[in-house]
Order: C-alpha cells, then structure tokens, then sequence
C-alpha cells in the first residue's frame, strides 16, 4: 500500500465525520421562559437581606411581584434593601415578627444553610409556601422531614435553584424533555472562571466552596438533564491552582457513572482570564452543545441527521433565573401542583453534590444516596 493510500485509510477508519446534513434544522418552538399566571397575585415576605438578595428583588420587582415586607439580623441590611427596592414594605426586627404578617402568601428564605433549616420549619408552621435558597439542606433526613412537614400543612416548598432558568439550561433542559435528541448518553461542561471574588468573605473559609456552594447548580442541571435515569456513582478530585490567594480549592472534576449515561463536570475557578462556559450533550438521536464567555452570554447548537440549528434565546441568569425559580412556585401554586424544582426534587442534586464532596475527601468513588449529610468540617468556616 502506497504512503497516501495508507493515510487514506488512516482517515477513512479514525477521522471524526460529521452526520450532519448541513440543511439548516428548523426547531420547535420550546417554552422555557418563567411560567407566568394572571389569577394568583401573592404577597412576598423576603427573609436575610444579605448581597444575593440584590438579584431577587431586582427579577420580582422586573417581574411585577408584590414583595410587602423584609427582616434580617441585621435590621439596617432590611431596611436598605426595602428603600432601594420596595418604599412601601415593612421591615421587621427579626423573621418571627415577619411570619406574624398574616398576609404574606410565599416567604423567600435567603439566608445561609445552618440558619435556613429552621426558618424553613417556622415559615411552614405559619402557613406561609417557601422558596429556600441553594444549598437547599445539609442533610438529607431534614430535607425529607420539611417537605413532609410541607405536605402536611398543605404549603409548597421549593428552592432557588435559579441556574435552571438560565435561558440555555432552561431551552436544553425543553429540548431534552421534547425529546429533541433522544435518550441522553453523556453530559460534558466545562466552566472556567475567576472565583478569586470569595478573597475576605466567610466564603472563603468553606472547606468544599466549589463543590458546595457553586457546583450544585450543575449537579441540578445533570438531575434535570438525565431525569429517568437512575445515577450510581460518583468519583471527585480538587486541588489548589498554583499561585492562587484564596484557601479552598478553586479547581474540581467531578465523573458522574449514570444507569445509561456518563457525565464529566469540571470546574476551574483560578481562571483570572479567558472564561469559558461550555456543555455538551450527547443523545441517541442528536447532540445539544452550548457556548460562551461566561455564564450569561451562550449560544446553542443543536446537530442532528436533519441538520444543524440555533435557537434565539431572550433573557439572563442574573437576575433572569431569579424570576424563574419564584414564577415556577407561584405558577404551582395557583395550579394547585407540585413545582417542578420541589425541596424532594432537589434532594436528587444534593446526592451527587454530597457524593462529590466525600469523593474528593476519600480519594474513592462514592455510590449515589451512600451519604445523606454534609460533615461540619466540609462547609464550616475554618477559623
């Protein structure tokens, strides 16, 4: 065989080959926008007014919600918020008071985990639906134990996870769900950022920050993403980047082993330039790949044998995906149903978030559900 025979069929055997057409793929029209309802208009009691607070009430007072009253630990924070935001809303001294406002509809909860759990009980013993911040819980038993509690005071409980609403994960999460692709065999993403932000916060002194408090919006994603299959195990790794200022690890990799799909998330937060925020998704019948800088701007391809296309997306994850999570809870509301991003739902990302984190620590895969709570040493502060 000649040399230029030979790379001929070197070519022909390894070459990556696209299947598709090249026909410009004409897509459905998705909805993956924030549900919105006329008929159920609730009052809005906002709990911890702390600098994540910002983005709610920007996305409720964009979205014309009535949020009447605020309270903190620290009443000034409450009272900023208040006047920046919502002049007419009363603020309490502490969240008791706030939950003895008989007509606030859903209390938003945006306080930090250890603090959350029990407000979550007392916003539900007071009849009030709640939307909690992510990390929904540290323990799973607890997380179990509210959404029962929700049930048996006939209120919803549900979490921000507001990366749901991002428009690319909320279009691919459509898609998927549309069965645009098929049944989904891989899910591959890549972010590449500039944690360093976390330098001087409380932040900064939490043990597993990339894996906690960061990537549990992706471990949400992959739940969202591969819905019906059952997820076996978990394997992560973390390390500090060279030259990085902050203590805890800003580099991770997490493999997720799925029934009938594997998943790669890789998380670099030492990234002072260049960011990338990319996922690909691989189905039996065609592939979801979405590219960008960073976590706002992304553009989808969707390739299959019909072709290729890209839809249009409006909106943003800030405060965009803010607007989403709380739109999802009060369309449930008014539609008497579960929301689709539940406490018990939720559970399902928090299995891979605490297998991680126990991964990276053993240095051994993890089995899904094998732990059900988060130790002290993982997200307390360390001095």
């Amino acid at each position: 065989m000649s040399q230029q025979d030979e790379k001929k069929a070197t070519n022909t055997n390894y070459a990556l080959q696209s299947k598709s057409s090249g026909t410009a793929l004409k897509l459905p029209d998705l909805d993956y926008r924030p549900a919105r309802t006329d008929h159920y208009q609730p009052k809005i009691g906002l709990i911890g007014c702390g600098g994540i607070s910002a983005e709610h009430l920007k996305a409720y007072r964009n979205a014309g919600f009535e949020v009447v009253a605020f309270a903190d630990q620290q009443p000034e924070k409450a009272t900023q918020r208040r006047d920046e935001f919502y002049p007419d809303a009363k603020v309490y001294p502490d969240s008791a008071s706030l939950l003895s406002q008989a007509d606030i509809d859903i209390v938003d909860i945006t306080t930090h985990p250890q603090d959350r759990e029990g407000l979550i009980e007392d916003a539900l013993r007071a009849d009030k639906h709640v939307l909690s911040q992510k990390p929904f819980v540290t323990d799973l038993e607890v997380g179990r134990r509210l959404c029962q509690l929700a049930d048996e005071k006939n209120r919803l409980l549900a979490v921000n996870q507001n990366g749901r609403w991002a428009p690319w994960v909320s279009w691919m999460r459509a898609a998927i769900a549309e069965g645009l692709i098929g049944e989904v065999a891989s899910v591959d993403a890549l972010i590449a950022w500039d944690h360093t932000w976390v330098k001087g916060t409380h932040f900064e002194n939490f043990p597993s920050l990339v894996l906690y408090d960061f990537a549990i919006h992706w471990f949400d994603m992959l739940h969202c993403y591969t819905r019906g299959q059952r997820a076996l195990e978990v394997y992560a790794t973390t390390t500090h980047a060279p030259g990085q200022n902050v203590q805890p690890p800003l580099l991770a990799q997490v493999s997720v082993q799925l029934e009938h799909c594997q998943a790669t998330l890789a998380f670099r937060g030492s990234s002072l330039w260049g960011p990338v925020n990319q996922t690909h998704i691989t189905g039996s019948q065609g592939t979801l790949h979405s590219q960008g800088e960073g976590l706002e701007e992304q553009t989808i391809t969707v390739s299959c044998e019909e072709g290729q296309g890209s839809p249009q997306l409006e909106g943003s994850w800030f405060p965009g995906g803010f607007d989403g999570a709380m739109s999802e809870l009060i369309f449930s509301i008014d539609q008497q149903r579960q929301p689709t991003n539940s406490g018990r739902d939720n559970l399902a990302a928090l299995e891979f978030c605490f297998a991680a984190i126990r991964s990276a620590e053993s240095g051994k895969p993890v089995a899904v559900g094998e732990v059900s709570r988060l130790k002290p040493a993982w997200i307390n502060p360390t001095n």
